[in-house]
């Protein structure tokens, strides 16, 4: 399987070197390169490049440039290739692509799926800019200042991931999203919890199927997952809230560091240090540093 995907990177590419970096057409291929080269993956449905498609890019200056088709620019095309993996998905693929996802994304997601404009993707083909619905024209450096993401950060789990799909590669995957999220600014953060959310929602959906014998307590780390978002979106008053409600008699064994940590970071961040004190014993050393990476965020 690795050498065919050699001989076919290598193929294209040497086609491509003629037609001044043409843009791949394999989706497949194209998500293997993303994962090889820790890139995000910059996706438009092949019908869309039967028409001209104007976009706005900064030149060295910054002066913002009309450009009148994306797809036949060379100039912008080293660009792309510099920070994504380029790829145009023909549209025989929408309908396997669309089951997929059909009844587990938000409409909004659907939309976005649906329509002509640039998707950036992860290396498993979720969407990352669902938000990003404007009508003006797109400007590329925009797009590659807030999208243009180094995933190495997050390899392994990503890699894991596209090895075996279950619980745990779905939650670890899940859980290293919203610590890469912690990295971002605002605006990008937002659209890497929400895909963190997409990973955390499969492991409800293996939970479902699977008979584990520790369905409780995985059942619970999956929900203080999504009380940890709370935190890294500045909330620390609601993950108090969600976190009273659970009877603490019932938190599995496995469980309790995850809860003191919650705890802790979350009296921290509001300058209650007589409850964090009470807690902060029952933290290992990487939540402690986990901790206060996100008391910053919320001190900025």
């Amino acid at each position: 399987m690795r050498k065919l995907f050699i001989k076919a990177v290598f193929i294209l590419f040497t086609v491509n070197g003629s037609f001044a970096q043409a843009w791949m057409t394999n989706l497949e291929i194209a998500q293997s390169l993303a994962s090889v080269e820790n890139k995000m993956i910059l996706m438009v449905w092949e019908e869309t490049t039967e028409f001209q498609y104007p976009v706005f890019v900064n030149d060295d200056q910054g002066n913002i440039v009309f450009v009148n088709n994306l797809f036949e620019d060379e100039t912008v095309s080293p660009v792309i290739w510099k920070n994504f993996i380029p790829v145009i998905v023909s549209e025989y693929q929408y309908a396997d692509l669309y089951e997929k996802i059909k009844g587990k994304r938000s409409q909004r997601y659907i939309d976005k799926f649906n329509d002509d404009s640039i998707k950036i993707l992860d290396v498993n083909g979720n969407i990352l800019n669902v938000n990003d619905t404007s009508e003006d024209l797109e400007n590329i450096s925009v797009m590659i200042q807030k999208y243009a993401l180094n995933t190495e950060f997050i390899a392994l789990e990503l890699n894991g991931y596209r090895q075996e799909q279950d619980f745990y590669s779905a939650y670890y995957l899940a859980s290293k999203y919203l610590d890469f999220s912690m990295y971002m600014k605002d605006n990008v953060r937002v659209d890497i919890i929400r895909l963190s959310n997409i990973y955390l929602d499969e492991t409800q959906a293996f939970l479902e199927s699977d008979s584990e014998e520790n369905h409780l307590a995985l059942k619970q780390r999956v929900e203080l997952l999504k009380i940890q978002q709370s935190l890294i979106t500045k909330r620390p008053k609601k993950v108090l809230r969600q976190l009273k409600r659970m009877d603490a008699e019932t938190v599995e064994t496995t469980n309790q560091s995850f809860v003191a940590f919650l705890y802790f970071t979350a009296y921290k961040i509001l300058e209650d240090e007589t409850n964090a004190a009470v807690w902060e014993s029952k933290i290992s050393s990487v939540n402690l540093k986990k901790a206060q990476k996100i008391i910053n965020l919320n001190i900025n």
